[in-house]
């Protein structure tokens, strides 16, 4: 029981799938960020179903680009998007550190923040109206956001956190750190490898540059993680992971 619990929680935050809700426990939040890939198979799943449907139906690259680029949007809710806004606004601000967590927690949307996802979205449909993908190459981008999922995971139960509340900090500081890491390291080994073994190591190599870049920048500018930035890392991931893919396809 405390093993669904655990899932539909992870679910139930970074998915807008309908899940029962249960109260946050000791228990069932032990190993919730460990179930956080599964999300990544929801968007793996979604990516492929728009895929078969466009090849059936034969759409276009651009109408196939836009379904592709939007499918995890749908599956996630743009939970990760909205930390991606941001986080665009709050470094765009040029602000003290302790302005810039503000703007990390206002509900308002700021100029950069509009600019930046209307450029992130459009670019991803693009790169994936350039790969219309199928077969192996599917397969490596749909593994590619289980290893974002692991990755960001593995950097909330590790990375220190910016701020003593939200998100970032009650999952972290509720988890069973060592035992989650684990499954989460094993986890993006795992979808690493699998990703090489598809010929798209260059995907793998520029998420874990990724990885450094977000801790990098997280300890400068903000003294720590927050569910924000989070949500900035994955979506940079999983912009970066398609480019490498096109570029080794074209290279």
């Amino acid at each position: 029981m405390t093993v669904l619990q655990t899932v539909a929680v992870a679910l139930s935050m970074y998915s807008a799938l309908p899940m029962p809700q249960f109260p946050w426990t000791e228990k069932n939040m032990r190993y919730a960020m460990a179930a956080f890939p599964l999300v990544g198979f929801l968007c793996w799943a979604a990516v492929a179903l728009w895929a078969l449907v466009g090849d059936r139906a034969g759409f276009g690259p651009l109408l196939t680009g836009a379904g592709l680029a939007l499918a995890p949007v749908v599956v996630t809710g743009g939970i990760h998007l909205d930390g991606f806004c941001d986080t665009t606004d709050a470094l765009a601000s040029h602000a003290p550190r302790e302005r810039k967590l503000e703007i990390l927690k206002d509900s308002h949307c700021g100029a950069f923040a509009v600019i930046a996802t209307g450029s992130y979205l459009v670019f991803l449909t693009a790169v994936y109206g350039e790969l219309r993908p199928a077969g192996a190459q599917l397969q490596a981008l749909g593994l590619s956001f289980v290893l974002s999922r692991a990755l960001s995971g593995f950097a909330v139960t590790t990375f220190p956190c910016a701020k003593d509340s939200g998100l970032a900090k009650t999952f972290s500081s509720m988890a069973a750190r060592r035992q989650a890491r684990t499954v989460l390291l094993a986890t993006a080994v795992a979808a690493a490898a699998g990703m090489a073994a598809l010929g798209a190591i260059w995907a793998v190599l520029a998420a874990l540059a990724m990885l450094g870049i977000y801790h990098a920048m997280a300890r400068r500018v903000f003294g720590g993680i927050t569910g924000d930035l989070a949500g900035w890392f994955l979506q940079w991931c999983e912009l970066l992971m398609p480019v490498a893919v096109l570029l080794t396809e074209r290279l």
